[in-house]
């Protein structure tokens, strides 16, 4: 009797492995056909960079939901932002933002969670490139179906 369990265990098994193996075959992407951004090549082969988005100076994009961080109308390649610089506030910073004719960063940035005003830009708020972004004239990574709320039409 455990014979027979054994080798219908086995054959399951190996019908199993064969109907996966199909699988493989027509869903080249892995588990549920999901690819990954760079497509359907393999970790190990490495494919030809994109090519470098244009970033619009004049245009800046509109707001598309309320407290939208705004996005950066210029390129931010090279800059750093760490726990030793910020090179975002050599020219928004409340001290520089008139003299680099540049737009000063919010009066919240300077504020706490206890909402207490700091005499310099809050440590939650130090790291810029987590809410702004660099607008881009790029494709889309994914397709989007996204409506802007009514009132910022």
């Amino acid at each position: 009797m455990k014979r027979i369990i054994v080798v219908v265990m086995a054959l399951g098994m190996l019908m199993a492995g064969a109907v996966q193996s199909e699988e493989k075959l027509h869903n080249p992407g892995g588990i549920g056909g999901v690819e990954s951004l760079r497509g359907a090549s393999e970790l190990e082969a490495t494919r030809a960079a994109d090519d470098f988005k244009h970033f619009p100076k004049e245009n800046s994009l509109e707001s598309d939901y309320v407290y939208q961080p705004p996005l950066v109308p210029h390129t931010i390649r090279n800059y750093e932002v760490s726990l030793n610089a910020n090179k975002c506030l050599s020219c928004h910073s409340w001290k520089n933002a008139k003299e680099m004719n540049a737009t000063k960063i919010s009066v919240t940035h300077y504020q706490n969670r206890q909402d207490q005003v700091l005499s310099d830009v809050s440590p939650r708020r130090y790291f810029c490139l987590q809410c702004h972004v660099p607008q881009a004239d790029a494709k889309p990574l994914v397709e989007n179906e996204f409506q802007r709320v009514e009132a910022l039409r």
